[in-house]
C-alpha cells in the first residue's frame, strides 16, 4: 500500500531521495505472508532514471533505514523508476499531470463507483482532484483516493 505523505517512512525516504537530487514519486510497503516485507521506493528526475541511479539511492537509503530502523523485522528494499503507469501520490503529482489520462481507485464507493478512469483536470487548493469521466466532472478529496496511476498513451 502506498504510504501517506506524512508517514514517518515517507518523510525519512523523501529526505534521503531529495538530498541526492531526485524526486520521490512514492513509497509502498507491504507484507508478504510469512516471508517478510517489501519496501518499494519510486524515484524520478527530468532526465529519467538509470539502474545506477536506483543503486545509488538504494545504498544511501539502506544506510538511513539501518540507523533509523523504522521497519521491524526483515524486509527487502526495492528502488525503481515509476514506469509509464506511474503512481500519483502527492498533490504536486496531480498538478503536474493535469490533462493526462488516469485510473483512480477510491477508498470507498462514490455514487456507486470505486474505480474511475478519465482525464485529470488538476488538483485544487483544497486538495481536490478534478477528473473528467465520460464528459462528467468528478471532484474527489485526495484522502478518498486509494491509488491513482497514469494511463500510458500509445
Amino acid at each position: 500500500m502506498m504510504q501517506p505523505a506524512d508517514s514517518n517512512l515517507t518523510i525519512l525516504t523523501r529526505g534521503v531521495v531529495e538530498a541526492m537530487g531526485y524526486d520521490l514519486v512514492g513509497v509502498e510497503f507491504f507484507r508478504r505472508g510469512t516471508g517478510g516485507s517489501t519496501l518499494r521506493v519510486y524515484i524520478d528526475q527530468e532526465r529519467g532514471i538509470t539502474l545506477e541511479d536506483c543503486a545509488a539511492v538504494s545504498d544511501q537509503l539502506s544506510g538511513a533505514l539501518d540507523v533509523e530502523d523504522p521497519i521491524p523485522g526483515h524486509y527487502d528494499l526495492e528502488v525503481s523508476s515509476p514506469g509509464l503507469d506511474r503512481p500519483l501520490v502527492f498533490p504536486e503529482h496531480f498538478r503536474r499531470f493535469a490533462g493526462c489520462a488516469v485510473r483512480i481507485r477510491l477508498v470507498e464507493k462514490l455514487e456507486g463507483r470505486r474505480k474511475l478512469e478519465g482525464v485529470l483536470l488538476g488538483c485544487g487548493e483544497e486538495g481536490i482532484v478534478g477528473l473528467d469521466v465520460d464528459g462528467r466532472r468528478w471532484d474527489i478529496p485526495l484522502h478518498a483516493v486509494e491509488s491513482a496511476r497514469l494511463v500510458p498513451t500509445r
